[in-house]
């Protein structure tokens, strides 16, 4: 992939680059690393725009169930294809839904579209879990990210947890690799995290104290992202996506330095974002970031 890096603002406190994208079209089932996405209202094309959800509704997650992360999606022109170990693969038209539902996603009850049987016997069957349904997001939904967090921006979501996009640095996992290595286990993947944006070229944690990123593109529009909230770790980021196998050093060496005192103490990595400006943009691997620090 060729990365072509455009240039920040001289008199900026800090200056990085993009240096990776993800989405992750099923939540909670793998991301897909790409070259250049589009911003939406919403965060980024394609993010958790598909849930699994149980015979009530209620979505499942790897928290429940981590063989959800072998489940690897392709993104193509018209569809997004699913694979997984022993199955078929499940084509996913971009304009194909069902019937209508609802569903709950943490507190929130939002009416969704049933992506029907085939697909849901799928699921049902990697997963070992009767009655559960794959479901689209309603784009005529509008669902808000916290006000308490985002204060005068209303901040639309789809199926993510609770923010339109998550930001981390190379250096928060490169720090944590190194403590991993030190106390004898094996370097971790970013795909653990599920971040949407990674930036490269700040110190580890820096992300946690940017008031603003302005990310420059390639076609000179000013994209502005607004980091909010310290991202609270569940035990995802302990399962190894190559086996879907759980285990928990990662969040055990991420305790001994990462307890946010915002969160009592909860432990962090990376930070939740809304969008200041620039819904409608490309982003890509290369474009120049820039920020200044934040002063609370």
């Amino acid at each position: 992939m060729d990365i072509v890096v455009t240039n920040p603002p001289a008199d900026a406190d800090v200056r990085a680059t993009v240096s990776a994208l993800f989405v992750h079209p099923v939540k909670s089932c793998a991301g897909v690393a790409l070259s250049e996405a589009q911003l939406m209202d919403t965060g980024l094309d394609l993010d958790r725009a598909w849930m699994v959800v149980d015979a009530a509704g209620r979505f499942v997650t790897q928290r429940e169930l981590p063989r959800m992360a072998l489940v690897r999606p392709q993104i193509r022109t018209l569809e997004v294809v699913l694979r997984a170990p022993g199955m078929l693969a499940l084509h996913l038209g971009l304009n194909e839904v069902e019937k209508p539902t609802r569903v709950q996603v943490w507190k929130d009850e939002v009416a969704a579209w049933d992506m029907g049987d085939v697909a849901a016997q799928w699921f049902s069957d990697f997963l070992g879990v009767p009655g559960l349904r794959l479901v689209r997001f309603d784009p005529e939904v509008t669902r808000l990210a916290s006000k308490q967090w985002t204060g005068e921006i209303d901040a639309p979501v789809e199926f993510a947890d609770g923010f339109p996009l998550l930001l981390a640095s190379q250096a928060s996992l490169d720090e944590l690799n190194a403590r991993l290595v030190a106390a004898g286990h094996a370097p971790v993947g970013m795909e653990r995290f599920r971040p949407n944006i990674v930036i490269d070229g700040v110190a580890a944690q820096d992300e946690d104290r940017l008031a603003e990123l302005r990310i420059t593109t390639g076609e000179g529009d000013t994209v502005v992202l607004r980091p909010v909230k310290p991202c609270p770790r569940c035990p995802i980021p302990n399962v190894d996506p190559a086996t879907g196998v759980s285990s928990p050093e990662v969040l055990d060496q991420l305790s001994t330095y990462r307890a946010h005192p915002v969160l009592d103490g909860a432990i962090t990595f990376g930070m939740n974002c809304v969008i200041v400006q620039g819904a409608g943009a490309t982003l890509r691997a290369g474009d120049a970031v820039s920020a200044d620090w934040r002063f609370d």
